[in-house]
């Protein structure tokens, strides 16, 4: 069954620029992942300083792998090690199994 993580992101106004252009820079970093199947980054346009980041994976071991290879190497820092300032001021972590989907249908 498939699992969804839903990273709740808070990012001041004057961040948000920042997030997404980190995000784009690692654009497509976690599609080699295995078990991955989905990404959005869900931009608020409701007057709220959250940012959804939003992801599916087969199963959770997938996530759980991904979580402690891959994305805990994109946050160590560049080659110099330093870490750049975080553009979120907090974050919390849904998750969610799939009990029922829709496919759009053909027009």
């Amino acid at each position: 069954m498939s699992v969804v993580k839903i990273n709740v992101l808070t990012v001041p106004a004057e961040q948000r620029e920042t997030l997404e252009k980190r995000f784009a820079h690692r654009a497509h970093a976690v599609e080699s992942s295995d078990g991955f199947e989905w990404f959005e980054l869900l931009r608020p346009v409701d007057g709220t300083d959250n940012y959804l980041v939003y992801t599916r994976w087969r199963d959770e071991e997938s996530f759980q792998a991904w979580l402690e290879g891959p994305m805990k190497a994109a946050h160590q820092g560049g080659e110099s090690g330093e870490k750049p300032k975080p553009a979120a001021t907090g974050s919390t972590l849904w998750s969610f199994e799939v009990v029922q989907q829709a496919e759009p249908k053909n027009a």
